[in-house]
């Protein structure tokens, strides 16, 4: 029996299974995250969960763990159909909605808490904001983010392509989707998709892939797709959709994914003080993303990124596995 409580962000799902039914250890977040790729246990867990007929082919969620130190109030294992995220701006969001309206972290009827969670990535705050007893946004402020290449030469079945490569708690490729004929719409998803695990694919065993302080983190997650819908003063207008792990598709604007992108506009100097990054997603929900300082790691120069989004709760799962259950843990029908 696992039982599961499941919200959206900006269209995004997020599973959250608090009491996981197989032990996950580790000293520490990121060290559960490397066993649990390991455990074949925790594997079938998240097959079961994220695979048909209990899930489906772009299902996301999450094992709550203990944090690292007393100095967060939970961690985090973010999972999808293909094994385990290092970073996950919508889930985060979405647990913090989840740990005020749950009680786990109390907070006042009108005003802000912060919840502070663990994740592979390291250690992200939600800033959770209600009225009247109700939650009415969050502020995911996550990882330190950068651009780690730009001008990335890129082939693909459509041609060569520029890209650039950016970290925002997980390495993304990023690019205008009209580089190669196409737009950020429903219609056009199949060849978002397809182009988008070329161009990850491609990317994944180059240098580009490569964290350069905690080989944990190597890897391309995924592709941004981005369509320029103007900018003002104060507001730059984007729209994306993230095509991540083995062509899943997030719903929402992608929390790390804006990080990531709040990176790439910084450095190309479109975000001076004030201006806000309005992020559209591909089903037309939308994150708010600002830069909040300035920081340097392993030296280079990164931005502080915070994503302001909201999560709704969409129902409760007891889920069941019957040993003669043939279908067990479940198959990917796209």
């Amino acid at each position: 029996m696992i039982v599961t409580t499941d919200y959206h962000t900006g269209g995004e799902p997020f599973r959250i299974v608090v009491d996981p039914p197989v032990p996950m250890p580790g000293e520490t977040v990121a060290q559960r995250r490397v066993r649990a790729i390991e455990d074949p246990d925790v594997q079938a867990l998240r097959a079961v969960l994220c695979s048909e007929p209990r899930g489906h082919a772009d299902m996301y969620g999450g094992f709550v763990v203990p944090p690292d130190d007393d100095g967060a109030h939970l961690g985090v294992l973010f999972w999808h159909k293909d094994g385990f995220s290092t970073a996950c701006g919508h889930g985060t969001i979405a647990l913090g909605v989840w740990a005020v309206e749950t009680g786990r972290v109390p907070a006042p009827v009108t005003g802000s808490v912060d919840v502070v969670i663990d994740v592979p990535s390291g250690r992200v705050t939600a800033r959770v904001h209600r009225q009247d007893a109700r939650v009415v946004a969050v502020d995911f402020v996550g990882v330190p983010s950068w651009v780690v290449a730009t001008d990335v030469p890129v082939t693909t079945s459509r041609g060569e392509v520029s890209v650039t490569v950016a970290y925002g708690g997980a390495i993304y490729a990023t690019l205008p989707a009209d580089r190669l004929g196409l737009s950020v719409t429903p219609e056009r998803l199949g060849e978002l998709i397809a182009l988008g695990r070329e161009i990850k694919w491609a990317l994944d065993a180059t240098d580009h892939a490569v964290h350069p302080t905690d080989p944990r983190l190597t890897g391309v997650y995924g592709t941004i797709w981005v369509d320029d819908l103007g900018s003002h003063a104060q507001q730059v207008h984007q729209r994306n959709v993230t095509v991540f792990a083995d062509g899943q598709v997030d719903r929402s604007p992608c929390g790390s994914g804006t990080c990531a992108r709040l990176a790439v506009l910084a450095a190309a100097g479109r975000l001076p003080a004030g201006t806000v990054l309005r992020h559209d997603s591909i089903v037309g929900s939308t994150f708010t993303g600002t830069v909040l300082g300035h920081v340097d790691v392993d030296g280079r120069p990164a931005v502080v990124p915070q994503v302001t989004g909201m999560a709704y709760r969409t129902g409760e799962h007891v889920f069941h596995v019957d040993p003669h259950d043939p279908l067990v843990p479940g198959f990917v029908l796209r």
